[in-house]
């Protein structure tokens, strides 16, 4: 079988933009959407353990920086080849333990010290699109890296007290805006409690979001086996089968 080049995957690309409608008319901005769905796809794919999958999602997600390259390339800014030629001369710089015979420790060390470079605040160069909660445990990690952290569990269960208390005063005075605020502010204060026990809060969700999702399959199919609509049933009803989903599902697992 014919195994097909780079080379060939950027002649391609530039085929298509000289020829075809919807290549042509795309710009940076246009795709920004498609970089971010084709990521999420790779980790659907790592998830599945599908390897073939994996193989076919990966070559979705280098469309991206090929087809954004090949745009820029046409505005006479850079092509692909330099794009390679920084990320070479990157990786070879940020480990001089593998390329040289620095110290790894030492490395990590001025890694650090490096990035803060030119840079009026801590919280500089954390991507504004990453999703809430992965945004706001990694803007709380880079606090914490200069002592503004809690230092016992217990202050963190205090927060999300106080926080949850200020929620319900908003709710009395029917204060919309600052109902959102406070929302916001219990939502950052959980995330708090996850990085204080290591626990990544974005995966914690997206765990939470599965099973929620088998949970309530469970409880369609069952409702169809009974030959009821879901609109019909009760929520004792509901929470009932769904109870019983979370023991046979997950062996009575808790949440």
């Amino acid at each position: 079988m014919e195994k097909r080049t780079f080379e060939e995957l950027v002649k391609v690309m530039e085929e298509l933009r000289s020829k075809c409608p919807w290549d042509r008319e795309q710009t940076h901005e246009s795709l920004k959407k498609y970089l971010i769905e084709e990521a999420y796809e790779v980790l659907d794919a790592i998830d599945s353990k599908d390897d073939e999958k994996l193989k076919e999602e990966l070559g979705d997600l280098l469309l991206q920086p090929v087809f954004h390259a090949q745009i820029a390339k046409e505005r006479g800014a850079f092509n692909i080849y330099e794009v390679i030629d920084n990320l070479v001369k990157k990786l070879i710089e940020r480990h001089p333990h593998v390329f040289g015979d620095a110290n790894p420790e030492e490395v990590l060390k001025n890694w650090e010290k490096k990035k803060m470079e030119g840079r009026e605040s801590v919280l500089e160069g954390i991507p504004k699109h990453l999703p809430a909660l992965m945004r706001s445990q990694k803007l709380q990690d880079k606090a914490s890296q200069v002592g503004f952290d809690f230092t016992d569990i217990s202050q963190v269960f205090e927060k999300i007290e106080e926080e949850i208390n200020e929620l319900k005063e908003s709710l009395e005075k029917g204060d919309r805006n600052n109902i959102k605020h406070e929302i916001g502010d219990i939502l950052t204060a959980v995330v708090e409690l996850a990085r204080f026990v290591g626990v990544d809060a974005e995966e914690a969700l997206q765990e939470a979001n599965d099973r929620f999702i088998r949970r309530f399959s469970y409880i369609e199919v069952r409702a169809r086996e009974e030959g009821r609509d879901l609109k019909d049933m009760s929520l004792e009803e509901m929470d009932k089968l769904w109870e019983e989903g979370k023991r046979k599902l997950e062996g009575g697992s808790q949440g």
